[in-house]
């Protein structure tokens, strides 16, 4: 060992050793520093210290077989040793490079690549109004608005919805458990003051693991200058969590909405009150503020937009008649012809294919375009997702179901869709995992409570959940929408226990007038459960006289709406428990041509199994078990259990073909 000891020293491999190891350190110093700015990724930094530690035994052999003289370099002169030594000493040397390289990288590769993983999720929560005028709190929920939403078009980064974000406005702010609440590891947050024509803004971005600062910045400007603030928030932002901006995302940043300031301010207003989606008063103001910022500025393609998707959801929810229709579509045309490529008016084009024309394709097109310009929109991905279970495509739908929540963890709407998949295709368990993810959320959710008993039911015809969902919900302050929601599910489950007393009180508790104009489709329900109920304690004149009410309802909402599939069918059922067979089986042959399930996989089924009940309370068993038999057999939400509980079960329970339906299912009549 001294031998190889004293050559190593000879041959001043000791030097350049230690000289290599100085400039290697550099050089990986530089690039640490140097490649993010480039925006190189992050395997470019580890190759160069790979290179960097293969070269090292490498610089070793070339030091010990070559000197750097005056004359240049020259092979290091040999001196006498025996043959075998001087093998063992050339082995010793690259085993002694090859050991120390791999220490090298043993330590340092890990340290580098766990320095250079950063994770760019991040939520923007409500900034802090320090102005004197409390209506400037608007304002502020704008500037907010749009810094998100700008984050949101970068899709290197994940940024959390508005709507989650918002139930922290107001609200004394821990960051690290807001962090852990939200999934994300970056929080921003900040303050506006306005004061005439100038406003100051304070930002801070915040690692929520750590609770450090990571960048903060102060911006003084004037009120004419707030959109450039906002994009170069988003900018800076995306800098510090080293994000990738395509070209793309770069011109959608730094495009104004609007040069109107009052038209803004509106559109603001307008933006919040739209997230009340159950509260139609709210909804009405937010029509009034958008058609206020429209009118200000007739170029005000997001406000086209925004309000176009309003139209579409109060056609969907509220009222389905041809006017808020044909204003959605009206709406979103205009926005798209100001600006073709704005993924928010592509949206609203998709959900008045959607909601509008149960068109599909085109609706998923739209949403697809939205999507790419809207990477990080909750909405985007539920929408994609509604689609795609309507066209049978459930894995897919599922996905991007689970995007959706994963983008607004604080709302329950998108788990309770999820549940809806899973329901369809009879996984109970992750449907009932999923309802309680959405309970922990909203624990006094009325629609996920309803969802939770109709699970129950399918999966083991268990009533007892919809009692525990009314003692719980029945407490909370109601509008109205819920209020009938309520009572109607009441009275459905009373139906299903055979209490017809109890499901008559129900339904005879709700004065029309709560109806409204708004409720006006449910109205008709109202009567069709009294007929049923009537009917079932043999009061045939009253009966009668309740489906009679039903019908003329329906039919007048036919008039309005001549394409409604749900409409058609219940107006079959009703014709039916009045006699008129063959008026019952056109409306139900209507129903399935408007919405068969080749069309859609998601609402088709509901549709086919209408009609096997308007075929049982016809008398034909043959063929409302025929059809039961195809919805057992794909995903839909009727179960054997369902059967044994539902108004079906009174018909078709001693049918020989029904129970041999029932075995075939893993059931029993």
């Amino acid at each position: 060992m001294s031998g190889f000891f004293e050559e190593v020293k000879r041959r001043k491999v000791y030097r350049v050793a230690a000289a290599y190891i100085i400039a290697a350190g550099g050089i990986i110093q530089l690039a640490s520093a140097a490649f993010p700015a480039w925006e190189l990724p992050n395997w470019a930094l580890r190759l160069v210290i790979v290179l960097l530690l293969i070269g090292f035994p490498i610089a070793l052999i070339l030091a010990w077989a070559f000197d750097v003289t005056p004359q240049g370099i020259r092979a290091t002169p040999n001196v006498a040793v025996p043959r075998t030594n001087r093998r063992r000493n050339i082995i010793m040397l690259v085993a002694t490079g090859v050991i120390v390289s791999a220490i090298a990288g043993f330590f340092l590769l890990p340290r580098i690549s766990s320095a250079r993983k950063i994770d760019k999720s991040i939520a923007v929560l409500p900034f802090e109004n320090l102005s004197d005028e409390k209506e400037n709190a608007y304002f502020a929920d704008g500037i907010q608005d749009d810094v998100l939403t700008n984050l949101s078009k970068i899709g290197d980064l994940k940024v959390i919805s508005r709507t989650s974000v918002m139930q922290y406005k107001g609200a004394a702010k821990n960051v690290r458990e807001i962090g852990k609440a939200l999934g994300v590891s970056n929080i921003l947050e900040g303050s506006v003051r306005r004061s005439g024509n100038k406003v100051r803004i304070n930002v801070q971005l915040i690692d929520a693991n750590s609770d450090q600062h990571i960048w903060a910045n102060d911006y003084d400007r004037d009120l004419t200058d707030v959109f450039a603030i906002q994009s170069d928030l988003a900018h800076e932002i995306a800098n510090a969590l080293q994000a990738k901006l395509s070209d793309t995302e770069k011109a959608l940043m730094e495009r104004k909405p609007t040069e109107n300031g009052e038209a803004y301010l509106a559109f603001v207003q307008a933006h919040d009150l739209q997230c009340a989606v159950e509260d139609l008063g709210k909804l009405k103001q937010s029509e009034q503020l958008y058609a206020r910022a429209i009118e200000l500025d007739p170029k005000f393609a997001l406000a086209l937009a925004c309000y176009s998707q309003l139209e579409s959801w109060i056609f969907h929810t509220f009222d389905p008649t041809r006017g808020p229709r044909q204003k959605a579509r009206a709406l979103a045309e205009q926005a798209l012809q100001l600006q073709p490529d704005l993924p928010e008016a592509h949206l609203a084009m998709g959900f008045s294919y959607y909601y509008g024309d149960n068109n599909y394709d085109a609706a998923l097109k739209e949403f697809e375009i939205a999507q790419r310009g809207l990477p990080n929109e909750s909405g985007a991905y539920l929408a994609l997702g509604a689609i795609q279970r309507r066209q049978g495509k459930w894995a897919e739908s599922t996905a991007n179901l689970e995007k959706a929540a994963s983008l607004n963890p604080k709302d329950s709407w998108p788990l309770q869709n999820l549940a809806f998949n899973y329901q369809m295709l009879r996984n109970f368990d992750a449907a009932n995992k999923t309802i309680d993810r959405g309970l922990k959320v909203d624990p006094n959710g009325v629609g996920l409570w309803e969802v939770k008993s109709k699970l129950a039911i399918a999966e083991k015809g268990d009533l007892s959940v919809s009692e525990k969902a009314f003692q719980t919900v029945k407490s909370i302050p109601l509008n109205d929408e819920n209020k009938l929601r309520i009572v109607g599910s009441r009275a459905d489950v009373f139906l299903l226990e055979r209490k017809y007393q109890e499901a008559l009180r129900e339904a005879e508790s709700l004065p029309d007038d709560l109806f409204g104009t708004a409720f006006s489709q449910h109205l008709s329900g109202k009567y069709y459960l009294i007929g049923f109920a009537r009917k079932a304690l043999q009061d045939e004149p009253a009966a009668r006289a309740a489906f009679l009410k039903a019908k003329d309802l329906l039919e007048a909402q036919l008039k309005e709406s001549p394409d409604a599939a749900d409409i058609h069918i219940q107006l079959a059922k009703v014709l039916a428990y009045l006699g008129e067979k063959d008026a019952a089986l056109a409306e139900a042959r209507r129903a399935s041509e408007l919405l068969p399930e080749s069309k859609d996989a998601f609402g088709g089924p509901e549709i086919a199994a209408g009609v096997a009940e308007v075929h049982a309370i016809l008398g034909d068993n043959g063929r409302a078990i025929e059809i039961l038999d195809g919805l057992l057999s794909r995903p839909s939400a009727v179960t054997v259990q369902s059967l044994k509980v539902s108004p079906i079960w009174d018909s078709l329970r001693n049918d020989p073909g029904f129970q041999a339906l029932l075995n075939k299912y893993g059931g029993k009549a």
